[in-house]
C-alpha cells in the first residue's frame, strides 16, 4: 500500500486563525474551507482527499510554540486530529519532535 505524506508546518503560528490558514495552505484545502474546528474535522475525514492507494500520513511540525502559546486551542486541535484518525483508519497524524532543520546541534 502506498502512503501519501503531508506536512503541516506550524512554524510562526500564534493563534487559531493562523492555524486554520496554515491547514488550508499545507493541506491544500478547498477555498470554501470554513476555517473553524468543525470544518477542519470534516476536511480531515473527507475520503476524497485520501490517496487512491488508501493511506495518508499527516506530520505536524513545529507545533510546540503554538501549543505553549495557546494550550486550550492546541488541546482542541489534538482532539480534532484524534477524531479524524478514529473516523478514518487510513489517516494517521503524528507530531514531529525536535527542533527545526536549521537549528544547531
Amino acid at each position: 500500500m502506498t502512503e501519501l505524506v503531508l506536512t503541516l508546518d506550524l512554524d510562526g503560528v500564534t493563534d487559531k486563525a493562523g492555524l486554520m490558514d496554515r491547514c488550508a495552505r499545507d493541506l491544500e484545502l478547498p477555498d470554501w474551507f470554513g476555517r473553524n474546528w468543525d470544518a477542519l474535522a470534516d476536511s480531515l475525514t473527507d475520503l476524497r482527499a485520501l490517496p487512491e492507494a488508501g493511506a495518508l500520513l499527516l506530520v505536524v511540525r513545529n507545533w510546540q510554540p503554538y501549543a505553549k502559546a495557546r494550550p486550550e486551542e492546541w488541546e482542541i486541535a489534538q482532539e480534532v486530529f484524534t477524531s479524524g484518525v478514529d473516523r478514518v483508519p487510513a489517516l494517521s497524524v503524528v507530531l514531529a519532535l525536535g527542533g527545526s532543520l536549521g537549528g544547531s546541534s
